[in-house]
């Protein structure tokens, strides 16, 4: 079967212990040309997936037997597969745990049916390979072209002057489009784990980027902050 633009149809798990909540996924999902499929638990989940193979998985916390932050364990085991948590738990540590836990983003209930679809589309171009890396040479993502031998950034045509360590922060995020990414792992991985209690340099970095590489208008395109957790970094569509 293809979607209305002719691509193959991509399928999506909806694991929810709510039938309201389910039945809404299932009807907004399928009319954007989407495969869906529901469970009621982890447990559930997994039976299903014995047989049939989701290309995303979106799952709430809260449910009996199986929850969900086993249950991103249990899938992060064996598979890269990308998992949207999405939860009335907004807590900062929840967010943390369920990321930690191999969660690729994490929605807060309610939501907003129009963002959630853009993050079920953002972690399908991830999980797909929409960052090209030739050679380990080059980085190619969105409206984004890095030169990683001659360090050079351009945005939509435009060269952009990065210091080093903005040049390291970007490189992260542009081999992570679309998916959330805690301070603490940005921290580690960016300046070394003995930095990740001082997230000053994160937000200072993060400053000093959008600056030079959002719009001058003021609005931001490329990234966005997931308040308490960390950063989310949309590259744009490829030209």
């Amino acid at each position: 079967m293809t979607t209305a633009a002719g691509s193959a149809q991509r399928n999506i798990l909806v694991v929810d212990d709510e039938s309201q909540i389910t039945r809404v996924l299932r009807t907004a999902l399928s009319s954007y040309g989407y495969g869906v499929r529901t469970a009621g638990d982890g447990d559930e989940a997994l039976e299903i997936m014995r047989d049939w193979t989701p290309d995303l998985v979106i799952t709430d916390l809260s449910m009996p037997n199986m929850g969900g932050l086993e249950l991103c364990r249990r899938i992060r085991a064996k598979s890269a597969l990308p998992i949207i948590v999405l939860s009335v738990r907004g807590e900062e540590k929840i967010k943390v745990d369920a990321l930690d836990s191999g969660a690729d983003d994490y929605v807060t209930k309610p939501f907003n049916m129009n963002e959630l679809v853009a993050r079920v589309r953002a972690a399908l171009r991830r999980a797909s390979g929409p960052v090209r890396e030739e050679n380990a040479s080059r980085i190619e993502a969105g409206d984004f072209r890095i030169d990683l031998r001659t360090r050079v950034v351009s945005v939509r045509d435009r060269e952009i002057r990065l210091t080093p360590k903005e040049f390291d922060l970007l490189c992260y995020l542009a081999r992570n489009p679309g998916k959330v990414i805690t301070h603490h792992t940005l921290l580690a991985s960016v300046w070394g784990g003995t930095s990740t209690q001082q997230p000053e340099y994160l937000h200072v970095f993060m400053n000093h980027l959008r600056k030079k590489l959002e719009p001058e208008d003021g609005s931001v395109r490329y990234i966005m902050t997931e308040r308490w957790v960390g950063y989310r970094f949309e590259p744009g569509d490829p030209h």
